[in-house]
């Protein structure tokens, strides 16, 4: 079949019967998931799953991929509102999306992120239907090495993101990445710091991490304060027309974050989680305004939000082309197709390309979707501010601890929660980077697993992720990674020879 043909096929499928109304379920249910903290895409399509057993297999995984991207914009809205993100790719619109809203900016700050998600979306699927089969060439070129220093590469960035102490940003780093080595070690069955307990064999849930961090500790944060989550002294307030203005002013943030979340959505492990801080740390690094960041930057939210809807249509390369899931909502999505008899691989981009596309298609339109709810329905959500604290954070709590528990019904991801919770109040009152942390937790697994899989490929040999002619793709990420940690320092004695 044609890419013509397909493509119309795609349309009349989507725009007829109840397909399109699917689309809007998908969305909105989406929303709702992300917006819940600890439930997020993952868990949300994972309960809606076995309800899509009485549809066809094409809107059953139209419902799916709408809730995806519903819940990516979802997560924001708790990010903004009472920093706690509600997936893991909003932690970084937390760091400048809660400052807006507690300067009484939420209405403008999530009009922002309904209008740079829904662009951030909009441009990386229809460059996925365009391009797909080069986008699956460059994937393929990835191996562990890549992988490896595609994670390192994420911990260098701590240098950049991390505001004041870079000692204290490497330390909080470390500390993220030791709490990554408990359990059975990656390629060996050697147990490390498991102290005997069977709980702590599958080791600790970085989205059990995020939850406590973020959520349990500004709740302790919030629990000294009076009133509603706002300010009282700060009236809410915030134009949803000059969000949307200001995130279309900033055109080159927006497609620069929303490419930069495909391309490391379409490393399978990656995920939204990683390509928010890489936005966000890109968007301080070029900013003339850094300093301001954290402090309720626009470019913050624009950028984490570009990318991590960027990274939904990343994520379906390998998911549908080789059925690789990079995340855990795109595993959830790879049972869908299963379920419903669609085996990914070749046969969803040469027979059933037209059904590929209608899914590709429906992502179009629930980001067109995205952008009308966020401005002219979601922002009312800004009156959440307003609800006393003696209300919120017992609410927070629980759904943290519920959702915690959820994830693989296990006690330790509570005490997860729970402890490192507390943690993190520490931390943010000493002036310690959550940032780093996060991206130590976060990359911590990834990078130990390829770093030893490389080893083993190359008898014990660093020359794998160096070397020029093999391992061209390696050598170019292992010059970025030196760049980007010895940069601030070589910059200022290069302008000083040139200016000299």
């Amino acid at each position: 079949m044609s890419t013509v043909a397909a493509l119309a096929e795609a349309l009349q499928v989507l725009f007829t019967g109840e397909t399109f109304l699917w689309v809007v379920i998908g969305i909105i249910l989406g929303m709702i998931a992300g917006a819940l903290p600890g439930v997020g895409s993952a868990m949300g399509m994972a309960i809606i799953l076995p309800l899509t057993l009485p549809l066809e297999p094409v809107t059953a995984i139209i419902l799916l991929v709408s809730m995806y991207s519903g819940s990516m914009y979802g997560g924001s809205i708790a990010a903004i509102l009472v920093n706690v993100p509600g997936t893991g790719g909003a932690a970084a619109t937390t760091l400048d999306g809660y400052p807006m809203s507690q300067k009484g900016q939420a209405v403008q700050a999530l009009s922002m992120s309904a209008t740079s998600s829904a662009i951030g979306g909009f441009l990386t699927v229809a460059v996925l239907i365009l391009f797909s089969p080069v986008l699956i060439e460059i994937v393929l070129m990835f191996g562990s090495p890549e992988f490896f220093l595609m994670a390192a590469f994420g911990l260098a960035m701590i240098t950049v993101v991390v505001q004041g102490s870079i000692v204290k940003g490497l330390v909080a780093g470390a500390f993220g990445l030791m709490l990554t080595s408990i359990g059975i070690a990656p390629n060996s069955p050697e147990l490390r710091y498991t102290f005997d307990s069977l709980a702590l064999y599958d080791g600790l849930d970085f989205i059990a991490a995020l939850i406590g961090m973020f959520a349990i500790a500004e709740m302790i944060k919030l629990s000294a304060k009076k009133g509603g989550i706002a300010d009282q002294s700060i009236t809410m307030a915030g134009s949803a027309i000059q969000g949307v203005r200001t995130s279309v002013s900033y055109p080159i943030t927006i497609v620069k974050s929303s490419f930069m979340g495909m391309l490391i959505g379409a490393i399978p492990g990656a995920g939204a989680t990683v390509s928010n801080f890489f936005a966000y740390g890109e968007a301080m690094r070029s900013s003339k305004d850094s300093e301001t960041f954290g402090k309720g930057n626009p470019l913050g939210v624009i950028s984490a939000e570009s990318s991590n809807n960027g990274t939904i249509g990343g994520s379906l390369i390998p998911t549908l082309a080789f059925g690789i899931p990079g995340s855990g909502s795109t595993a959830v999505l790879l049972g869908g197709l299963l379920m419903h008899g669609l085996r990914p691989g070749p046969d969803l981009f040469e027979g059933e390309l037209a059904t590929t596309y209608a899914f590709l298609l429906a992502l179009l339109v629930g980001n067109v979707f995205i952008l009308l709810a966020g401005v002219f329905l979601v922002t009312r959500a800004g009156r959440i501010t307003q609800i006393d604290t003696h209300v919120i954070i017992p609410v927070i709590i629980v759904l943290s601890v519920v959702g915690g528990y959820s994830l693989r019904n296990n006690w330790i991801d509570v005490a997860t929660v729970l402890l490192l919770g507390v943690l993190g109040y520490i931390m943010v009152k000493h002036d310690y980077s959550i940032i780093a942390f996060v991206l130590g937790v976060v990359l911590g697994p990834i990078a130990e697993e390829n770093l030893m899989r490389s080893l083993q490929i190359s008898d014990g040999s660093y020359l794998i992720f160096v070397h020029p002619t093999e391992q061209p793709i390696s050598l170019l990420i292992t010059t970025l990674i030196f760049v980007v940690i010895f940069g601030p320092f070589i910059k200022p004695w290069i302008s000083q020879k040139l200016s000299g």
